[in-house]
């Protein structure tokens, strides 16, 4: 069974390695949209595969970190595309969420990526 929380976020960043001239080497802002997926089987006596409010504390103090932040300063997302701030989830998340399978960043209502962990 798969489940997800859905997060947003309102952060501030620029790509720093696009040509000069790219939109995208301004400094400017997305209301990101977070999706944290875990995957396991339901737990027969709960009827879950987890507590909802356990994802959510999860994911806590990496909200805390992004919410509001300009993304070029947080430490490890110098270069923050989606798929950098997805692994970057991905790799402070699935120590305290085991069950983690995938992230997915929506940057606008159109673009996003999906990470699915680290290849094996």
């Amino acid at each position: 069974m798969e489940l997800f929380k859905v997060f947003q976020i309102e952060a501030a960043h620029f790509l720093p390695h696009v040509p000069e001239d790219h939109k995208c080497r301004r400094i400017h802002g997305h209301s990101f949209q977070i999706e944290i997926h875990v995957n396991g089987p339901v737990e027969e006596s709960a009827g879950w595969v987890m507590d909802f409010a356990d994802i959510k504390q999860a994911f806590e103090p990496l909200y805390r970190q992004l919410d509001h932040h300009f993304l070029n300063e947080v430490p490890g997302l110098e270069n923050p595309t989606s798929e950098n701030l997805a692994c970057w989830i991905w790799e402070r998340l699935q120590p305290s969420l085991p069950l983690l399978s995938k992230v997915v960043i929506r940057e606008t209502c159109t673009s996003g990526c999906v990470y699915t962990g680290p290849e094996a």
